[in-house]
């Protein structure tokens, strides 16, 4: 059954495809055996783009798939939205911004709800990823819900990672003590028409200076406005040119983070949160103690 359904997939098949997704997202049973007999051999590169909410990422990642279909490029696209607190579906999955490509056959555009998680991505963002890079694209872009600071783990899953700013977005040295900051491959200067840009680029070119003396190649900086669809070729160029980069060590830190995620996702699937608040409003307030609680539920 699964390898029937691959094998659609393989030939470029968007239905099956997108049910392939909705399978592994809704953790149909029987969807670890899909997993399991995914081809090892593909080539697709994964493009992260993230920042802090308002920075432009839908807009930008617009403009990018415009530039890259102008090279002939065949472009999955993941964009992660915040999820409904009551049914955990995306907010914004008509992505109104990203219209213009829906039909185009060369692009494959799928919404997914982070479901809660805090690190801007969907809990089966990994195993999306794996599929859809059997799936023949060129490229896969992922594009991060927008939480803020604690949204890092894209590093974990990209090859590239563009990390959006936007002038005025507040203190930069605060800026750059997040981990956001630390996990750029290319820095995009969003709103770059922006009163104070050049100043900001700047200062973030003086933060980086040690990180340049420690490093084999300078982190780029690139201006873009993306509503204008400015910068979004040099943008596009210095992706590329990243992605061609050979580093066995990251290829082989992504794979680590990545079977990392998987374990711990595995061995967090026996906890259900309406099960805890049950049982601690079962307890005795007076003799309840929560580390002694949490051992209970030791999964390790």
């Amino acid at each position: 059954m699964w390898q029937q359904l691959l094998q659609q997939v393989m030939r470029g098949d968007i239905k099956s495809l997108a049910r392939c997704i909705s399978i592994i997202e809704n953790e149909v049973t029987g969807y670890e055996e899909l997993l399991q007999q995914l081809p090892a051999n593909n080539t697709a590169k994964i493009i992260g783009i993230t920042g802090a909410p308002g920075s432009g990422k839908s807009t930008l990642t617009d403009a990018l798939i415009g530039s890259l279909i102008n090279d002939k490029k065949k472009i999955g696209v993941l964009c992660v939205d915040p999820s409904s607190p009551f049914n955990l579906g995306a907010l914004l999955g008509d992505r109104i911004r990203m219209s213009e490509w829906y039909n185009n056959p060369n692009i494959f555009i799928r919404s997914l709800a982070s479901r809660g998680a805090l690190g801007g991505l969907n809990p089966k963002i990994i195993e999306i990823t794996d599929v859809m890079k059997t799936a023949g694209f060129d490229l896969i872009i992922i594009e991060t819900v927008g939480v803020g600071q604690s949204e890092i783990e894209i590093a974990g899953l990209a090859d590239t990672t563009v990390v959006m700013l936007v002038p005025g977005s507040g203190d930069e040295v605060q800026i750059m003590k997040a981990g956001l900051m630390e996990i750029a491959d290319i820095f995009a200067v969003n709103k770059s028409d922006y009163p104070g840009a050049e100043m900001f680029v700047k200062n973030l070119l003086s933060m980086l200076a040690p990180v340049y003396s420690q490093s084999t190649h300078e982190i780029p900086i690139v201006k873009t406005i993306a509503s204008e669809k400015k910068g979004i070729d040099e943008l596009k160029e210095k992706i590329l040119q990243h992605l061609v980069l050979e580093n066995s060590e990251k290829k082989y830190w992504l794979l680590a983070e990545k079977a990392y995620q998987l374990i711990q996702n595995n061995k967090m699937k026996a906890v259900d949160k309406k099960i805890l608040q049950e049982e601690i409003m079962n307890s005795d307030p007076g003799k309840f103690n929560l580390y002694a609680f949490i051992k209970t539920f030791d999964i390790l």
